[in-house]
């Protein structure tokens, strides 16, 4: 399996060379790691996902790397008296027989039942797998079993490689996107949005949307979907103007699902270009990031807002890359109680430890006259901090953050990491 991580370090691994120009930095609030992820042929390595958070305060994530296989893990980090963390790997995934390369944050059920896609591994595809979608059920003696409820395979028409995560609706079905596959026949297929839905204890899995080769509704969805009180998803994708777009789909009577493209951006847009995760607000307003374009080529992060007589109207609230900023936002954005907006970026900063810096928590800031203006939490990149975190964050209520890095730390092998205020 070392080929995988090869394949997969050099796709996400691609950066643009800026020219970065000092700035002032506001004062930043405590970051604590609170673990170093070690190769030593047990742990969890690299992770590129994010992380969970239950009501008891224990923190679940995931790796496409690590374990005893070394092909990916899903991980939990409990709180311990006096501060510490306790790591414990829930499951060792060995690639044909149940998955690897695990690039998606886990989600929770209600019953603490944790589910997630694989990108590679499972019996479909070629040597590496489709993929496929599991689920981890704790047990009495407090280890987790795992089951695959689904495995991807490409020749039926069915989607495959799986990266963005997984979200229920009200009756417990799981939604997610594949990159490739679909009835369409780009190269390898066009990509797909799919339903799992459970009756007794079987899954089965349907495809809620191809995506189409004339790429105009979009192409290569690769983040998780997010959805309305009325059961419409939406999500983001390559495809569009070419520099990506924001897409719903409202499902139909009797079935079937219609696609809405709420906003295209173009490449290399002033706008943005490429977007990623996306979330709503209480009023049903939008908000995600770019992983490019934007005035400065580094990312945007933007709002899209409903308009009056139909349509969606952008904005963009930020634009990475004006000096020591943060570069290239690909984890998307979350809220805190207070209306503002926190999250990552993979590169950028001040240290010269990483090429084009070694990443940033940043924070935007909502004025009262409707403007918003950037706070950065943390640089990476100083020491055993971490460096590169690839995921968004999670928010406990005490406001503390929460992320993960791929690498950096004690043994360059990411880090967990808590940002205090």
């Amino acid at each position: 399996m070392g080929h995988i991580r090869s394949i997969a370090i050099k796709a996400v691994s691609a950066i643009l060379t800026l020219a970065l120009i000092p700035v002032t930095v506001w004062a930043a609030p405590k970051e604590i790691v609170l673990h170093n992820f070690n190769d030593n042929g047990k742990d969890a390595l690299a992770p590129y996902a994010g992380l969970i958070i239950d009501t008891a305060g224990n923190l679940y994530g995931a790796t496409p790397y690590g374990g005893t296989y070394n092909v990916g893990t899903v991980f939990e980090l409990s709180p311990q008296t006096g501060g510490n963390w306790t790591e414990k790997v829930l499951h060792s995934f060995g690639g044909r027989n149940d998955g690897a390369s695990l690039y998606a944050t886990p989600v929770l059920d209600a019953a603490g039942n944790l589910y997630g896609p694989t990108y590679y591994g499972g019996s479909g595809c070629n040597t590496y797998g489709c993929g496929t979608v599991y689920e981890l059920t704790p047990q009495a003696n407090g280890k987790w079993t795992e089951r695959v409820l689904h495995d991807f395979n490409s020749n039926n028409g069915d989607g495959f490689w799986p990266f963005g995560g997984l979200i229920f609706d009200p009756a417990g079905n799981l939604y997610g996107t594949t990159v490739q596959g679909g009835a369409h026949r780009c190269i390898g297929g066009c990509g797909t949005v799919f339903e799992l839905s459970k009756a007794g204890e079987k899954w089965t899995e349907e495809i809620v949307h191809d995506f189409h080769e004339n790429g105009t509704g979009g192409l290569y969805p690769s983040d998780a979907l997010i959805i309305d009180s009325a059961g419409n998803l939406y999500g983001a994708a390559g495809g569009g103007k070419g520099g990506g777009v924001v897409f719903e789909l409202v499902p139909t009577t009797g079935g079937g699902w219609t696609e809405h493209v709420l906003h295209s951006f173009s490449q290399y847009g002033k706008t943005g270009d490429g977007p990623g995760h996306i979330i709503f607000d209480a009023a049903g307003n939008i908000y995600g990031t770019t992983r490019g374009g934007g005035t400065y080529g580094a990312g945007t992060v933007f709002e899209l807002t409903p308009a009056v007589g139909g349509g969606w109207t952008e904005k963009v609230l930020h634009n990475f890359g004006n000096g020591n900023d943060g570069v290239h936002a690909y984890g998307g954005v979350i809220f805190d109680a207070t209306g503002n907006l926190y999250g990552t970026t993979y590169n950028g900063g001040n240290s010269t430890a990483c090429t084009n810096g070694c990443g940033v928590v940043y924070e935007l800031v909502h004025g009262v006259d409707g403007s918003w203006s950037e706070k950065i939490l943390h640089d990476f990149g100083s020491g055993h901090d971490g460096a590169l975190p690839y995921s968004g964050l999670t928010i406990d209520g005490e406001g503390h953050l929460y992320g993960t890095t791929s690498s950096g730390g004690v043994y360059h092998e990411g880090t967990v990491f808590e940002i205090v205020p």
